[in-house]
């Protein structure tokens, strides 16, 4: 798609978050104090991510300053499993 689309000056990436503290998965991270603190052991940054940590790199990647990032793969996960 980035290749077809670049050709029109549209961009396309995917953003691939870690383990988030949402509702998704059933609220299994987010509600299950062993599950989040397993996660947050396998984390760089030694926490479960939260949605604004998400939303900020979504919203930066629609930025100008980001206007050469096209068909990346950027996962946004704290570090997790390094």
């Amino acid at each position: 798609m980035a290749k077809e689309w670049g050709k029109r000056g549209i961009r396309v990436n995917v953003v691939a978050p870690g383990a988030i503290a949402t509702d998704f998965g059933g609220g299994a991270v987010r509600d299950n104090p062993q599950m989040n603190e397993h996660v947050a052991s396998n984390t760089a940054l030694g926490r479960v991510g939260e949605a604004d940590d998400i939303g900020g790199v979504i919203a930066s990647l629609c930025t100008e300053e980001f206007g050469w990032v096209n068909g990346t793969r950027l996962e946004v996960s704290g570090g997790q499993m390094l």
